[in-house]
């Protein structure tokens, strides 16, 4: 009987996170993508107007799926935050306010970064190609998803770090053809050793 009270709560567990995690859903519909924009406009306030539109762009090719966006970043020489900020001027600090910040919020989506590296040296390199000082992956449940994550960090200024630390930034999406990251895999995984281990314990 304690076996299987063991197995039904192991399995609600993961069954909770593979909600929670998801990956497969409804498109965006027209109406819910303008919506959605008007509330980030409010949100950006005046002069984001570029940035809405590859907003909208990135939204309109929505099929409901998970999706990893790419970041390449690059850091100001030094932090250039609004005046009367209080903020000092490290570039590298405001861009952990920022990362520190906004992982609650990615959480809440269903959404997490999957990969964060620095660069570590040259190789094949076009004539003034860019040089970023790191990448991160982040995987996003849903193009939905994104548009919430976008809304909640713009309502709550936190874009105000990104922006003072960045000189200059590549984002954009893609869609894995060949991944070894196994996040569902290894939250099994993790599960069944979890309640081996509770079984050995327990007999």
């Amino acid at each position: 009987m304690g076996s299987l009270v063991l197995a039904l709560a192991l399995a609600a567990l993961y069954g909770v996170f593979l909600w929670w995690y998801g990956g497969r859903g409804k498109p965006l519909g027209a109406g819910e993508i303008d919506a959605g924009l008007r509330a980030l406009a409010d949100a950006a306030g005046s002069g984001q107007q570029e940035l809405l539109d590859q907003v909208r762009d990135l939204l309109n090719h929505d099929d409901g799926r998970e999706f990893v966006m790419v970041n390449l970043v690059r850091y100001r020489p030094k932090a250039l935050y609004p005046p009367g900020q209080g903020f000092d001027d490290d570039a590298r600090a405001a861009d952990r306010r920022y990362g520190r910040a906004i992982l609650p919020l990615l959480l809440r989506c269903g959404s997490m970064p999957v990969f964060v590296a620095r660069r570590a040296g040259r190789f094949i390199e076009p004539p003034l190609a860019d040089a970023w000082h790191y990448v991160a992956l982040v995987r996003y449940r849903s193009r939905r998803d994104f548009l919430r994550f976008a809304l909640a960090i713009e309502q709550r200024n936190i874009t105000m770090h990104k922006w003072a630390a960045l000189e200059k930034t590549h984002v954009f999406p893609l869609r894995p053809l060949i991944s070894l990251i196994f996040v569902r895999a290894a939250v099994a995984g993790l599960l069944l050793l979890i309640g081996g281990l509770i079984w050995q314990i327990a007999a």
